[in-house]
């Protein structure tokens, strides 16, 4: 079997939700503990920090990681999606699973897993646990792919749980209330087990206050620990002083990802560190150097990534309202002549939340991304002019990005978003 061999059979014969949706989606972890019982249960092989959230699981995750490869841990990274390389989701120390693993695992595991048929993510995720343990990490960053509760990753050993925040997203499974969503996403609480929330909402604070209560965690809600002062903008990265609980915690940090939203994410980032630490030998250095080399350390992509300068060419892969909102308001704080959106969308999501968010004074360029889930661009297109966005839609994203490249001057800025899908194909 050759490595496309093994991707293909991935791909086409595995349900992926990020392609196909609801058809992959599993109401319970009955068929994960399966298939982790099939792999000889290597989840519960290293212990791991396990991360939900609706925005900025990813990046959180990432920064969290690369502290850690600075402090010296041997870091298992698991995420999703990927944007270019399916091995992106499966990481130690920034290295990407070799090729060769996921040809051997598929051809050692594809008798003994069909009987359970797997989606996507749980076969990924079997995958990932599996290389973990073999490789005898020291600990795992496991983002939740949906969720939590029933999610995959919900399985794992946990030391850490780490909940970033709550939006609606993906409300035809977890619900169609903030409460509700965060009753999903506190499932990754386990007992005894300290959890840190990232962003204090009125709405589901209690929700996370009972549930740790009940599980005798200790619960912390990082915007009430940390705070970040002084922030200054520089030319790749931003720079700040961490305060905890009104003290200078220390001065003069920096993280190598710009985009504003990164803000809050640091703090949940940093009070998640504080927490591992007091059981284990990472240091405020640590956390230092780990912060300003996020990139470099874990090579993320799509987080209000820089494509080109002249004209300046930006994409990111916020796709819901929450992120969406965020987006607009760093657009506002970029200096330009003109914006030049290019935009595509997948047709399960609520688009008009999104769309009402949009600036009315940019040029649009609908698209649709190559998946099935992806939206046709001229009903995109059309559903956007009910908002008062105006601009021609393409067949393809290639096409029009290459367009919206054309028509900007060396002052304006061209941005792509709207779907994971539509950032991948341009980077």
């Amino acid at each position: 079997m050759t490595y496309k061999q093994a991707m293909d059979y991935l791909f086409s014969q595995l349900p992926m939700f990020q392609r196909v949706g609801a058809a992959a989606y599993k109401a319970d972890l009955n068929n994960t503990i399966s298939l982790c019982k099939i792999l000889d249960n290597p989840e519960q092989k290293f212990p791991s920090i396990h991360i939900a959230g609706t925005n900025g699981k990813g990046s959180v995750s990432h920064m969290i990681a690369s502290v850690l490869q600075t402090a010296g841990f041997k870091t298992g990274l698991y995420t999703s999606p990927h944007l270019k390389d399916f091995r992106e989701r499966i990481r130690i120390n920034g290295k990407k699973i070799p090729k060769e693993y996921v040809v051997d695992f598929v051809k050692k595991n594809k008798s003994g897993l069909t009987r359970i048929s797997p989606s996507f993510f749980e076969y990924t995720f079997g995958m990932a646990v599996s290389w973990f343990a073999e490789e005898n990490i020291d600990i795992a960053i496991m983002e939740t792919g949906m969720g939590g509760r029933l999610d995959s990753t919900n399985v794992v050993k946990s030391v850490l749980s780490v909940i970033t925040n709550i939006g609606l997203d993906h409300t035809e499974f977890l619900g169609d209330t903030l409460e509700k969503i965060a009753i999903e996403k506190a499932g990754i609480i386990k007992p005894g087990i300290p959890v840190v929330i990232g962003e204090t909402q009125s709405e589901t604070k209690a929700v996370f206050s009972n549930k740790a209560k009940e599980l005798n965690s200790n619960l912390f809600f990082a915007d009430k620990e940390f705070e970040l002062r002084n922030k200054r903008t520089m030319d790749k990265s931003y720079s700040f002083d961490i305060f905890k609980k009104n003290k200078i915690w220390f001065e003069d940090a920096s993280c190598d990802l710009t985009g504003v939203y990164q803000l809050k994410n640091i703090v949940t980032a940093t009070n998640a560190l504080e927490v591992f630490s007091e059981n284990n030998p990472i240091s405020k250095e640590n956390i230092r150097k780990g912060l300003s080399n996020v990139v470099q350390n874990t090579s993320l992509l799509g987080r209000w990534q820089i494509l080109q300068n002249k004209p300046l060419s930006i994409c990111d892969t916020g796709h819901n309202a929450n992120g969406i909102s965020m987006i607009v308001s760093q657009l506002t704080k970029t200096h330009y002549n003109k914006l030049h959106f290019v935009i595509g969308m997948v047709n399960d999501k609520n688009i008009e939340s999104v769309l009402s968010l949009l600036p009315k004074d940019a040029t649009y360029y609908f698209c649709k991304a190559n998946v099935p889930r992806a939206l046709n661009a001229k009903e995109l297109q059309k559903t956007a002019g009910n908002f008062g966005l105006k601009g021609e839609f393409w067949p393809t994203v290639r096409e029009a990005y290459s367009a919206a490249l054309s028509n900007a001057n060396t002052d304006d800025l061209v941005f792509t978003g709207g779907s994971t899908f539509v950032v991948a194909e341009v980077i």
